[in-house]
């Protein structure tokens, strides 16, 4: 997710939700946190979603905000927005996961951090948080619920990024190894990656996905071809580049899947990239660009009803313990 420094110090602005086994490969139809809960009529792109107005019982509730403020110095990074209309955040400060509800905006540190930072993060139905460690190397499992930290795992690599959940296992990226971390019943297995994948001087790989038939995943490369998406085989680590028409994602932070609407931030672009693909993600078509005047470097994407949640990382600013950090909320296309 993080198209972040290789240290938290540096803040170096790089350019930039069954184990996989025999034909099911990625199959199944659970959703990874940060889907769309209801279908929606396409909107205008590029414009804040008007304020929807919440019904229960005949009773007129509050819009729901289209941006809330996070703690002054928190740093956000990811979003994940589980089965209930709540968003989860990292903190790259000191790896605090923050809940805000998107009915009021309000909201609270539910698993505190370690002092270590957390980058991508995705949570399933049973609460559990899976958590990228950035420069820690970590990856993190922790009750939503109950704040507890319940499994650290030492991968070995160098910045662990981004996550996605597919039947059975959680799958994370590494930004500066050609690798896949695959997390299944407590341990980890390492995933090289081979075929068109070319790793970068600095950054590579960031946001991961399932492509839309389930059976292989879609991480971004930063760096081959100018950036773009490889298709990868979870059981080989072979990848693919995927052809997007001559479109280029060479600042590709977090992707988010909704059918076969691909999603994928423009971090330094201050803006949402939006792709349709083919059932195995082997090609996509430019069906529009986003943007918003309230972007101020967004990372990653969630969804609920008819909204996209993005938290606003800012890497252009000097992070100190009084800066402000906002969620902006824009249409679906």
């Amino acid at each position: 997710m993080a198209h972040a420094e290789r240290s938290f110090a540096r803040r170096t602005l790089l350019t930039s939700t069954a184990a996989l086994t025999g034909a099911a490969l990625l199959g199944g139809t659970a959703r990874a946190a940060g889907t769309a809960r209801a279908a929606g009529t396409a909107q205008a792109p590029g414009t804040a979603q008007a304020p929807g107005t919440a019904r229960a019982a005949g009773t007129r509730h509050a819009p729901w905000p289209a941006r809330f403020l996070l703690p002054d110095g928190f740093q956000p990074e990811g979003i994940t927005i589980g089965s209930h209309p709540y968003a989860y955040f990292g903190s790259l400060a000191d790896g605090d996961v923050y809940r805000a509800s998107l009915a009021t905006g309000r909201g609270a540190v539910v698993v505190k951090g370690s002092g270590r930072p957390t980058v991508g993060l995705k949570i399933d139905r049973h609460g559990t948080l899976f958590l990228a460690g950035g420069d820690s190397a970590e990856i993190r499992v922790a009750d939503a619920r109950t704040g507890e930290t319940e499994q650290v795992h030492a991968t070995g690599g160098t910045f662990v990024n981004d996550v996605i959940l597919t039947p059975g296992a959680a799958w994370f990226t590494d930004s500066f190894k050609p690798v896949l971390y695959r997390l299944a019943k407590g341990a980890v297995e390492t995933v090289p990656l081979t075929g068109d994948w070319q790793q970068g001087p600095d950054f590579t790989a960031n946001g991961i996905e399932r492509t839309p038939d389930g059976r292989a995943l879609l991480l971004v490369n930063a760096f081959a071809n100018g950036g773009g998406l490889m298709r990868v085989d979870p059981r080989t680590g072979a990848a693919r580049a995927v052809d997007l028409g001559g479109a280029k994602l060479p600042n590709g932070d977090g992707l988010l899947l909704l059918g076969r609407i691909l999603y994928a931030v423009q971090q330094q672009q201050n803006a949402i990239d939006v792709f349709r693909l083919n059932d195995s993600g082997t090609r996509g078509t430019v069906v529009t660009r986003i943007t918003d005047p309230r972007f101020r470097i967004p990372t990653t994407v969630a969804a609920w009803g008819r909204r996209l949640y993005l938290p606003n990382a800012r890497f252009d600013t000097e992070p100190t313990p009084t800066t402000e950090y906002d969620v902006v909320a824009v249409d679906q296309v």
